[in-house]
């Protein structure tokens, strides 16, 4: 008998492969992390072998009322630690001792909100290890140049050291999705700050990408009024430029009055 049925409105497919779950695990170090995080853990998969490390100070994050239940059930020791809620609406700072490490099976319908979350939580969390749709994990992880490269690429990546770990297939999966699956670990890189304004940086990087196929001085040019106006910069496409080049363009261009 099925003990808990996956609902399609939450977007969730239960990891069933205890070896891919263990691999998941393996790969978060949470090296200087007080607090590990894990998002979704459904069934608890993932949850059964971060419990039984007793070095990680870990806690579970559950939307699914039933899955909450089955949880405190199966980990009565860890009732306290299993908060029943979304992860996009915790203050992660002030719920758990930072800095903090992430870690899970993301729900694909948020995922890309989940990693903005964790860009606006940047200065406390250090580690992030989770599986998302192999098409997002791609584009993660993508450089420059590449057609797979967009916003959260530049993003992600001007806080974060960005490794694409491995394939998951959908026949691990209840119910199996219609896609790949790729695991990612994201690891907080050595930049504070960036050498510019980072409020106008993501601005600048989400207009120049919401119209991808213009040169960057037609996509800017609504928004932003352009310091020197022959930079180079501005006669290539968003996925020609590192995000060194991005943290560039922002210095050379202010808002519109």
């Amino acid at each position: 008998m099925q003990r808990l049925k996956p609902r399609k409105s939450l977007g969730q497919h239960f990891l069933t492969d205890k070896n891919i779950a263990r691999k998941i695990v393996s790969a978060l170090t949470a090296r200087d992390c007080n607090s590990i995080v894990e998002i979704g853990p459904g069934t608890g998969i993932l949850t059964s072998i971060l419990s039984d490390n007793a070095s990680f100070n870990t806690y579970f994050v559950e939307i699914d009322r039933d899955a909450v239940q089955l949880l405190r059930d199966d980990y009565p020791g860890l009732k306290e630690r299993i908060i029943h809620g979304s992860i996009l609406d915790l203050d992660l700072g002030g719920i758990f001792n930072p800095p903090i490490a992430i870690i899970g099976n993301l729900p694909y319908n948020i995922s890309s909100q989940i990693f903005f979350k964790i860009l606006a939580n940047r200065n406390i969390v250090r580690e992030t290890v989770c599986m998302v749709q192999r098409e997002v994990a791609r584009r993660i992880a993508s450089s420059y140049g590449n057609k797979d490269y967009g916003i959260l690429s530049v993003l992600l990546q001007a806080f974060y050291n960005i490794e694409y770990l491995f394939t998951v297939g959908p026949g691990v999966f209840n119910p199996p999705p219609r896609v790949n699956s790729g695991v990612i670990r994201l690891t907080r890189n050595n930049s504070d700050r960036l050498p510019c304004d980072e409020e106008k940086f993501f601005r600048v990087v989400k207009v120049s990408f919401n119209q991808r196929r213009k040169i960057l001085k037609n996509s800017l040019q609504h928004h932003f009024v352009y310091l020197m106006p022959d930079d180079p910069l501005l006669s290539r496409r968003p996925e020609q430029l590192t995000v060194n080049d991005f943290i560039s363009l922002t210095n050379r261009v202010d808002y519109m009055t």
